[in-house]
């Protein structure tokens, strides 16, 4: 599959961000390595809430902030459908937030995340941050960024899939899944912050 008219989007999107969203991405506080995570509660595309403290047979949860429309997003949700299926017998799930203002986006509402849900086959919850407060209590900046939580709930990794958005066959570094691995087995990750390449989310007016 070609993501040559994803990367002319992407570039709009990445780039050209209105001013008010580089603002607060630079006033935004993520949350730190070590950092213990802010529990959530929101509505999933299965009709059912689903909360972190929900979740505690869970030896790692991975957070991952995303949306609809972005194309980084679209180029990477086989590669987390993937993710989920190889790692699911080993007590991982992944957490899908969309936290995208919706005025602006109607493509990121919350029944077009159903359709594309479906659409998609995820494996994995794919909740609403309606209010935006899930977003701005982890410091999330972009689509697609994960925070990879252990059992304990506390960061351990947080940034990219890997390093490279557009070309799956061209990786050469599979950062989450390293992340993964490390924590599954007890070590410490190797490069527990990484750049997360994608949109930015996209911040109501307030």
């Amino acid at each position: 599959m070609s993501f040559y008219w994803s990367k002319e989007r992407a570039k709009n999107c990445a780039r050209n961000a209105p001013h008010r969203e580089i603002e607060k991405l630079t006033a935004k506080k993520r949350l730190p390595i070590g950092g213990q995570a802010p529990d959530f509660d929101l509505p999933g595309v299965d009709g059912k809430h689903l909360s972190l403290a929900g979740l505690p047979d869970k030896k790692i949860v991975v957070v991952v902030f995303t949306c609809n429309h972005c194309p980084y997003v679209q180029a990477y949700e086989s590669r987390l459908i993937a993710i989920q299926r190889d790692y699911a017998s080993r007590g991982v799930t992944l957490v899908a937030i969309n936290a995208n203002e919706t005025r602006n986006y109607p493509e990121d509402n919350f029944p077009e995340m159903i359709k594309r849900a479906r659409a998609q086959g995820y494996n994995f919850p794919y909740l609403r941050d309606e209010t935006q407060v899930t977003a701005n209590a982890y410091g999330a900046h972009y689509t697609p960024e994960v925070f990879l939580l252990d059992q304990a709930r506390r960061l351990r990794y947080t940034g990219r899939i890997d390093d490279n958005w557009q070309h799956p066959e061209r990786v050469t570094s599979q950062d989450l899944r390293e992340a993964l691995d490390a924590v599954l087995s007890g070590r410490a990750v190797n490069n527990p912050e990484t750049h997360a390449m994608g949109c930015t989310i996209k911040w109501a007016e307030i």
